[in-house]
């Protein structure tokens, strides 16, 4: 693999910590700033609206940008975005400075989806993009659970002092690693909108919104589930934090070559198992072993699901991918902040605190559903191509010699296919 991958997984590194670091540092926040632990979890809220509304702007400011500067400058913003928070000297500051964090997010792994694809030869390209998003994995082990205990010790500030310093290592690497690309000629922002209307595509973002919104249902208060309802003490919340980041890297391992294989069956299949998982965590929690053996599945087959979501929608959008890739990163943060709030609301109704788990199964459920729906229509003939088959026959055959059947060849809805995923 190209060592420029390695600068977009260092820059994953950094924008996977902040983003999830705020789920173990809400109390410490929520102490800090005198506000209650629900309403700290506003600054989760803000940091994935930046990246839902960011996501589409950036990607279309930033069209004409070449590659590489492009990721430089959206790194900078996150870096900027993260000393804004360690310096903010009210709970508003705060959400403000989360809120500019989060507004590179998708811009940068959709561009650098694209970047990372275009390093690698034919059907390795989501291996590619699944290397990229290992440092969003491995920050969940080794980046989220230090910056957590880091805040706790040194304070919250510190944690996003470090994260900024994480930022400009990043750009370092970026600068140093990645080749310059070009933009392509023909590529603008009205062709990205076009292609982000591909009924695919629509169907891709709808799959990771509901889908993914599964995973976060939970993963958002799994801080608080460790103490009030697996029974650990609060010392415990970075050994479950890393546990789900390692579920979180072995899914990504695994989802990359799967993918590249057969991608629709790799979606479906991780939906499925994550339905499946959601349903049996809360019989399990109670059960120390068993309740740290679902955290890892739970990160596993929830982040299986991104490589396969992600090389969908960029094949789906053909030869303008970049706005559908970032935008595949504004349904992501949709579903980071609906499941946090439907979680939140079962957790409000007095359900318990594994209640989220079963609202997240049916998230996931729904997700899968869309999917199915999805490869369903795309295996089924347009009526396009049944009367350009239907001319066939009429004009192609004598009524002396019977056809066989089964002999003509249909066109598939969508012809493009620029990976040997299958999709």
């Amino acid at each position: 693999m190209p060592l420029a991958l390695l600068a977009l997984a260092v820059s994953a590194f950094g924008i996977g910590t902040t983003e999830f670091v705020m789920m173990g540092l809400l109390p410490n926040v929520a102490d800090d700033l005198g506000t209650s632990v629900p309403t700290a979890g506003y600054l989760v809220s803000a940091y994935a609206i930046g990246v839902v509304l960011g996501a589409p702007l950036l990607t279309g400011l930033g069209s004409r940008v070449p590659r590489k500067r492009m990721l430089l400058l959206l790194m900078a913003l996150f870096t900027v975005g993260n000393l804004a928070s360690a310096l903010a000297p009210d709970f508003g500051w705060l959400i403000a400075g989360r809120f500019l964090a989060g507004l590179p997010h998708g811009a940068f792994f959709g561009v650098g989806a694209v970047v990372a694809a275009r390093l690698v030869s034919e059907g390795r390209q989501a291996r590619a993009v699944a290397t990229m998003f290992l440092g969003l994995t491995v920050a969940n082990i080794v980046g989220v659970p230090a910056a957590t205990l880091l805040g706790q010790h040194l304070g919250w500030r510190a944690t996003f002092l470090v994260v900024a310093a994480i930022g400009l290592a990043a750009m370092a690497a970026l600068t140093r690693l990645v080749p310059h690309i070009p933009v392509e000629a023909h590529q603008d922002v009205r062709r990205e909108l076009r292609a982000l209307g591909n009924r695919q595509v629509i169907l891709g973002l709808l799959t990771a919104v509901f889908g993914f919104a599964g995973v976060f249902a939970v993963y958002s208060y799994l801080s608080a589930m460790t103490t009030e309802a697996m029974g650990f003490g609060a010392s415990s919340v970075t050994l479950v934090l890393a546990l789900f980041g390692i579920g979180m890297t072995l899914g990504a391992l695994a989802a990359g070559p799967l993918t590249d294989r057969a991608l629709r069956p790799t979606l479906y299949g991780s939906l499925g198992a994550l339905a499946v998982i959601l349903v049996v965590f809360p019989f399990t929690v109670h059960v120390p072993w068993a309740a740290l053996v679902m955290v890892v599945l739970l990160g596993g087959v929830g982040f299986m699901t991104t490589t396969p979501l992600q090389m969908l929608v960029m094949n789906k959008a053909k030869d303008a991918p970049t706005l559908a890739s970032a935008s595949n990163h504004s349904a992501f943060n949709l579903a980071n902040a609906g499941g946090a709030w439907l979680g939140g609301v079962a957790i409000a109704a007095g359900w318990g605190w594994t209640s989220p788990a079963l609202v997240g199964a049916v998230l996931a459920v729904i997700g899968l559903a869309v999917a199915a729906t999805a490869g369903c229509l795309d295996r089924a003939p347009s009526p396009k191509s049944r009367v350009v088959a239907a001319g066939s026959r009429a004009t192609t055959t004598e009524p002396s010699t019977p056809v066989p059947p089964d002999t003509h060849h249909s066109s598939r809805s969508d012809t493009h296919h620029s990976s040997p995923s299958g999709a």
